[in-house]
């Protein structure tokens, strides 16, 4: 083995998102080889050099998933122009990175909470390896498609010439947003490809048993709930959730609108387990006894009733004694009927009932009847009960209303600053319906961070570890705005902001609770390569003198390790620290699961200090080595003290 091959031993980092399409040809080549073909790579064939990729033959897979011969025809789908490039662009994979901004984070080294800035599909697009099947539960409030709602057009190659200025905005990367205006011939076609393809994205992070909830009104309900048949399937549909939002709307004439719509959905419904609600005292068991202190409140239920076929029981079927001597049969009568009435309990747990205050013997109108008493606190045989009812597809106005979540903005911020903020009630409930007191909680149209304050707050109340990813497009504020005479920018200025004083007002309310009150802070941002980075395995010995100037000269050491997370796929809130040895900084990520150090010209008691704590994984620089002989010393170190160890360079 040459020395240059021996060096290559050391993996150079990638740098790039996974490309989603070659991920599903694999998937489909396991199940359907004979359904695989190959087609010219156009991007990377040269005149003289002819490359090919993986391909589906289309009609062979048709007919491998049909009982008929397949010749073509109609089909039962949703499709509107553009949904085949909506498809392409979930797929098709960026080179860019998130990077990290301390100096706007809270408690940077100990949260486990994310705050991202930048456009949410690249980002959901870059959390693809690192929260894969991670995230247990997703909300999102995005826009409406009212008419006057910034939507992305999320071909990133569109320059500003081929749309009017006065309806298209940039954002500091060039990606363009527009106002969809009911004239654009495209109105519905727009937002159903923005929608799409961050929900076919958002579905790989959900965990097997992880759900999503949809904030939307009229204007694309029904479009909405097609898109989402097809992408998380209708089986998985869980519930259509009305919420009287308000008291009263204008955006009705003859019927006014006072609901809107959170649409429901699952990974997998079978693995889904949903809480349920605890019942009050006062909201039913109104009644008391003697037993209220140990049984609760109770209320009174017929101990007979009529049955059908088989359910009928002639043991069932006998005359209980009222206080005045009357022996009276079920369904009221003074002699057994043949009508299959019953009583629902035996004679002898009749009689425990009766001495234990569970019987109720009435008189009304001249006719006796026989009652058992439900309680709130135990059961049918004195036995300690908690009982609850399910979720309802309804949430009412006094639970959670607009006025609530203008109301909380305006008492931590001064001002109202959004338009219909979601209150942080009606996330709590959303978030309560299954159990999430352990898990990642997702929202990628973040807006005023509703969901980070209400994951803190519950997390507050019930001891919970939950865990929020916001993710929020910077869109600047328009400047005769009161947000931005304010000092705020950009609507994530607003958003984190939000989130700060939320916690500080949550900790003075609930002095004793322990929860994580801090964010990490995360900003969307071009690859950390420079343009002579070449991707792995593009490399050839001509080339080995770029590769000391292949990292940006703006970019920092922390810039460099979160751009490895994300390579590796590691979460992005795990426990970081630094430590000096001789002269040069390790970066140590969850305490063994990386260890980095980017400085030059590393020493080899550095090396070897790094090989000692057997990391999962350790990257370095190219420059980190003088020369070729001191990578495959690092290699030696490393198969001497750590032999498991994966090692990469930048």
């Amino acid at each position: 083995m040459g020395m240059y091959e021996r060096v290559m031993i050391m993996n150079k980092m990638n740098f790039e998102t996974a490309n989603m399409t070659e991920k599903n040809i694999d998937k489909l080549a396991a199940l359907f080889p004979n359904c695989i073909t190959e087609k010219l790579d156009e991007e990377k064939s040269t005149e003289d050099k002819k490359v090919y990729k993986k391909a589906i033959n289309f009609e062979m897979l048709r007919q491998m998933l049909s009982d008929d011969i397949i010749e073509g025809g109609e089909a039962y789908e949703f499709t509107w122009v553009g949904k085949k490039a909506a498809i392409m662009e979930a797929n098709k994979p960026i080179r860019k990175t998130l990077r990290p901004c301390k100096e706007e984070s809270v408690n940077w080294d100990t949260t486990e909470n994310l705050y991202i800035e930048g456009d949410n599909l690249e980002v959901l697009k870059l959390l693809q390896e690192s929260y894969l099947g991670k995230v247990k539960m997703i909300y999102i409030d995005p826009p409406y498609n009212t008419g006057n709602d910034l939507i992305y057009n999320d071909n990133f190659k569109m320059t500003a010439n081929e749309y009017s200025d006065e309806i298209a905005e940039f954002d500091e990367n060039g990606n363009r947003m527009f106002r969809n205006t009911d004239s654009n011939g495209r109105f519905h076609s727009d937002w159903c490809s923005m929608i799409y393809s961050r929900l076919m994205l958002a579905r790989n992070l959900l965990s097997e048993d992880g759900v999503i909830a949809i904030s939307l009104d009229d204007n694309e309900y029904d479009n909405l709930k097609k898109i989402c048949d097809e992408i998380f399937g209708r089986s998985n549909f869980i519930a259509n959730i009305i919420w009287q939002s308000t008291a009263g709307s204008n955006t009705g004439t003859n019927i006014i609108t006072v609901t809107e719509y959170i649409l429901f959905y699952s990974k997998h419904f079978a693995n889904c387990t949903f809480n349920t609600l605890p019942i009050e005292d006062s909201e039913k068991y109104c009644n008391r006894d003697e037993y209220f202190e140990k049984r609760g409140g109770y209320i009174l239920n017929k101990l007979d009733r009529r049955m059908t076929g088989m359910h009928y029981s002639e043991a069932l079927n006998y005359a209980i004694k009222m206080p005045d001597g009357k022996m009276v049969y079920p369904g009221g009568t003074l002699e057994k009927n043949n009508e299959n009435w019953n009583w629902r309990w035996s004679k002898a747990k009749v009689e425990w009932g009766v001495k234990n205050g569970f019987i109720v013997l009435k008189e009304v109108e001249g006719k006796w009847n026989a009652y058992f008493k439900q309680y709130l606190k135990v059961d049918n045989q004195d036995n300690p009960i908690h009982r609850s009812l399910p979720f309802q597809n309804i949430i009412k106005l006094e639970q959670a209303n607009n006025n609530q979540g203008t109301k909380e903005i305006m008492v931590l911020l001064g001002n109202k600053y959004f338009d219909y903020p979601k209150p942080s009630n009606l996330l709590k409930y959303l978030i309560n319906i299954i159990n999430t007191k352990d898990s990642i909680i997702l929202d990628f149209f973040s807006g005023s961070a509703t969901t980070a304050h209400a994951v803190m707050q519950l997390n507050a109340e019930d001891s919970g570890h939950r865990k929020f990813i916001m993710v929020q497009v910077p869109e600047q504020t328009d400047e005769k705005s009161e947000a931005h005479k304010a000092g705020y920018d950009t609507i994530c200025e607003i958003g984190k902001e939000r989130i700060r004083r939320a916690a500080k007002k949550i900790a003075e309310e609930n002095p004793n609770a322990d929860f994580d009150s801090g964010f990490r802070v995360l900003k969307l941002d071009t690859t950390n390569m420079k343009d002579v980075y070449y991707a792995a395995g593009d490399y050839n010995q001509s080339m080995l003198d770029l590769l000391e100037s292949n990292i940006k000269d703006d970019r920092t050491d922390i810039d460099l390790l979160f751009g490895c997370l994300l390579e590796w796929g590691l979460p992005l809130s795990m426990s970081y620290t630094s430590e000096q040895v001789d002269g040069c900084t390790i970066h140590i990520y969850n305490e063994a699961d990386l260890i980095a150090c980017f400085d030059e010209n590393i020493p080899d008691s550095v090396i070897q200090t790094i090989a000692k704590r057997r990391p999962i994984r350790a990257v370095f620089r190219d420059s980190s080595f003088v020369n070729a002989p001191s990578k495959i010393n690092v290699e030696e170190t490393f198969k001497r003290f750590a032999p498991d160890t994966n090692i990469k360079v930048l």
